[in-house]
This record gives structure tokens, C-alpha cells and sequence, in this order.
């Protein structure tokens, strides 16, 4: 998209992190972009932004339809979905529900466009020892919002010979304007301590949230799309920066981001894990809102490893992330240091 004439663009989840980076990044681009949006949504910057703006429900098919009839768009990025919830039928009513009813509004257009669905590691699950997940391999999911994600997957493939559908497969993203991130963070930079879940070096992958932008744009212009017969991964890419920390390691970087000298790193039984986890659970259903530790999450984070291969992203797409994982991780810091929520 870097290099072609300006398109109408329609993006779903814009008013969430990933979304409001996208969308800057498109506008700057000189595209037309229009955004499916809540009635609660939070939609100032998205306003100030140029974005088009068009009231709606990602699980609503005539809410989609009708987006895609204002906006024209060439191109649709599925960005919206939940990544917590009070029950496991909300996951599976948005993460399923909402890329069927987008790729099904695609499919009804006479020029189809080409729709980029962004999933997640969760979808595939944790890798083996040593072995960073790649697109082929069969996916395990261990928590409900992973199977709700693996379920968007296989809807989208339901009308990969119709519609020209891309997957994304992001690990933890983060940078500017990221809440979850902050989380680990601001112990380090208060205490400095580091609590990692469980005992073992378990690995992770992780993305700063420009360097995905700039894999989905490719994604969309030139990636491999989805068939309904086609061989495991096709259509699907990973995205990562190339470093694998341990949990440890990741408090060690960020307290150097922070410019600590260290952090001391405390190990959490996994029975005080797991307890932490339902007691998640419990305030969530007491404020009538998901808390960010519940035991879905404490069940990818006691799993194993998490890791994935960049390599199709970079063979296929010519995508590379734009700074080391040091960098980006400094930067982050810094913004938030800036926006003064540290």
C-alpha cells in the first residue's frame, strides 16, 4: 500500500490500541479510511484523525454491509474483537461471530475486497521446547479466548474461495497508548520488582505495535490468501520480533528501558498463580467488567512458551521490524513516562 495510489479502507476495532495506530498510519498514507464504530466507543482521535466514521456492530452483518456500501473499501482490516471477558460465550459471540459477519458482508459485495483479519498467537498455542510456533503447525489453544480466535480463523476459511482473506497471527503487542503493558511495567518502575508466573524459563514473543502496522499494510498489499483446500498456513502469517525473552529476562529489559539497573525477579507459585487468577474472576463478576488477570489469562501464562517464527512474514511480505526489541522497548517507557502514566 506504500507504493499504490490512495484506497478506501474500512477498519473494524479502530477505536482500540492496535486500531488507532492503523489508522494514523493509512490516514498518513494518504488513504480514505472509514471506521465501524461503536455507539460507546471512545472516538475523538479517530475523528481528529479524517477517519469516516460509521455506527455499528462488528457481529451485525447489515451493520457491516452497510459500511462497506458508505466506505467503498478496497481493502477491510478485522481488528475488532474481545481479549477478556465474563463468559466464554462472549468471546466466541465477537472473536467467531464478528469474522463471519465481516467476511460474509465482504463475500455479498460485487468487487470483493481483500479483508486482513487479525487473530492471534492464542489461536495457534504454545510451542514446543525450542522451537518457535511456525504457520503449519497445527494449533493447540489452551484458554477459551485462543479456541474463540481459532474459531475466527476457520470461519474466515469458510469463505476463503470467495473473498481474497489474509490472517495475522500477532504475539504480545505492545508501545504507545498500551494498558496491558503498563501493567508490568509500573511494578518495576514502583517497586522495582518483576513477579513471574510459575517456575521454568518460559519464552515469549513480542511486536511493538508500529512494526505490525507496517505487516499488516503488507499483508493486505501483497500477502498470501487463505483456500478452502489449501495446505496448513497458507494465507497465515506470524509476526515478531526476532528475540525470544524469558519472562525474567522481559523484567530485566524493561527495568533497562526504565533505567533501573535491575529488577529483582520474584516466582510466583503456580497454586498462588492460579488462586490470583480466580480471584480475577471473582472482582470481574462483582464490577460487571473482565479484570486483567483471570484465569483465562492465567492459563496461557502457567502453558509454556510462547513463541513464533517471523520467517514467512519476512520471506514472503519483505517485512522486518523497524528497531531491536531493546529499542522499542525503551520508547515505550518513554511514552509513557511522557503521558505520565508511570
Amino acid at each position: 500500500m506504500n507504493n499504490r495510489v490512495p484506497q478506501s479502507v474500512l477498519v473494524t476495532g479502530a477505536s482500540g490500541f492496535i486500531g488507532r495506530h492503523l489508522v494514523r498510519r493509512l490516514i498518513e498514507l494518504g488513504n480514505r479510511v472509514s471506521c465501524l464504530v461503536r455507539a460507546a466507543s471512545r472516538i475523538d482521535e479517530l475523528k481528529s484523525a479524517g477517519a469516516q466514521l460509521v455506527t455499528g456492530d462488528v457481529t451485525d452483518w447489515a451493520s457491516i454491509r452497510q459500511a462497506l456500501a458508505v466506505s467503498q473499501a478496497g481493502i477491510v482490516f478485522h481488528l475488532a474483537g474481545l481479549t477478556k471477558a465474563l463468559r466464554k460465550d462472549d468471546f466466541l459471540r465477537v472473536n467467531a461471530g464478528g469474522v463471519e459477519s465481516v467476511a460474509a458482508a465482504c463475500a455479498d459485495r460485487t468487487d470483493k475486497p481483500v479483508l486482513v483479519v487479525v487473530s492471534s498467537l492464542a489461536a495457534a498455542g504454545p510451542c514446543t521446547v525450542g522451537r518457535p510456533r511456525v504457520e503449519s503447525d497445527a494449533p493447540t489453544p489452551v484458554s477459551a479466548y485462543g479456541r474463540s480466535k481459532l474459531a475466527g480463523e476457520q470461519a474466515a476459511t469458510r469463505y476463503a474461495g470467495v473473498v481474497p482473506i489474509s490472517i495475522i497471527r500477532p504475539p504480545i503487542v505492545f508501545g504507545p497508548g498500551d494498558r496491558d503493558m503498563l501493567e508490568m511495567f509500573r511494578p518495576i518502575e514502583c517497586w522495582g520488582i518483576h513477579a513471574v508466573p510459575g517456575q521454568g524459563e518460559r519464552c515469549f514473543s513480542l511486536i511493538h505495535v508500529a512494526d505490525l502496522v507496517e505487516g499488516l499494510l503488507l499483508a493486505a498489499e501483497k500477502g498470501e490468501r487463505l483456500h478452502p483446500n489449501g495446505s496448513p498456513g497458507q494465507g497465515i502469517y506470524f509476526m515478531a520480533a526476532d528475540d525470544y525473552p524469558t519472562y525474567a529476562e522481559l523484567g530485566q529489559a524493561m527495568a533497562t528501558a526504565l533505567g533501573k539497573k535491575r529488577a529483582t525477579i520474584v516466582h510466583l507459585p503456580r497454586p498462588l498463580v492460579k488462586l490470583v487468577g480466580l480471584c480475577g474472576d471473582v472482582m470481574g463478576r462483582i464490577r460487571q467488567r473482565p479484570s486483567w488477570v483471570n484465569s483465562d489469562k492465567i492459563a496461557e501464562a502457567l502453558a509454556g512458551s510462547w513463541t513464533c517464527s517471523p520467517a514467512k512474514a519476512r520471506t514472503q511480505l519483505g517485512w522486518s521490524p523497524a528497531a531491536v526489541l531493546a529499542k522499542r522497548l525503551y520508547e515505550t517507557a518513554q511514552w509513557y513516562r511522557h503521558a505520565e502514566w508511570l
